[in-house]
């Protein structure tokens, strides 16, 4: 489906096709001069809205940014070939041809600036879902350092709490029977009967 600004266009070219030639001459022809102007203006009425259209189609993602270049550049290209071919037919439209051409300045511009703007959000967005993950990982990593000191706590806690049941329940047999070997600690072997420290001592007759 054709643009406005096209069917403006193709407006120009067939109300020149209508124009009828200057006496005597085969390439001047006679314009309306405020008819003619009406349409230029509404010309350049309708490019913003054009602008703005395809401002809506332009996002993060490189491939649609291509894309809307590419097609910035289409609409700059035609626009320059019929602009051209629309002047070039009558000394007449000169003036047209000078305003044709700060109208396509005006619309590379702005189709320039589309894309640029387009290209800094996406930067944006990428470095800013970087720093979000970063974020996101540096909280993980604190929990888990704070889960493994807890749980180293709690493990040695336990294992205090188990070496002083041992010690008590040691303890408590060597009250009941004399006989009994000297407590050791959890995780550490008895002494031997013939080890220095027994001895010279006698082993009790029963």
């Amino acid at each position: 489906m054709a643009s406005r600004i096209e069917q403006i266009i193709e407006e120009i070219e067939e109300y020149i096709d209508g124009c009828k030639f200057q006496a005597l001459s085969s390439t001047k022809i006679v314009v309306n001069k405020e008819e003619l102007e009406e349409m230029l203006r509404e010309l350049r009425m309708k490019t913003p809205d054009e602008i703005k259209r395809y401002q809506k189609i332009i996002s993060n993602k490189d491939a649609i940014l291509a894309d809307a270049q590419q097609k910035a550049d289409q609409i700059i290209a035609d626009a320059q070939t019929k602009a051209d071919r629309i002047v070039s037919e009558s000394e007449v439209m000169q003036k047209a041809l000078e305003q044709s051409n700060r109208l396509i300045e005006q619309t590379n511009q702005q189709a320039q600036e589309i894309v640029d703007n387009a290209t800094n959000d996406s930067n944006n967005i990428r470095m800013s879902a970087i720093a979000y993950t970063d974020e996101m990982l540096d909280n993980l990593e604190k929990i888990m350092a704070h889960t493994l000191d807890s749980a180293g706590t709690r493990y040695n806690n336990f294992i205090n709490s188990i070496q002083s049941c041992y010690d008590i329940v040691v303890k408590n047999r060597r009250e009941l029977s004399p006989q009994m070997a000297p407590s050791v600690t959890y995780g550490q072997e008895a002494p031997e009967p013939d080890s220095e420290e027994n001895a010279g001592k006698e082993e009790p007759k029963s």
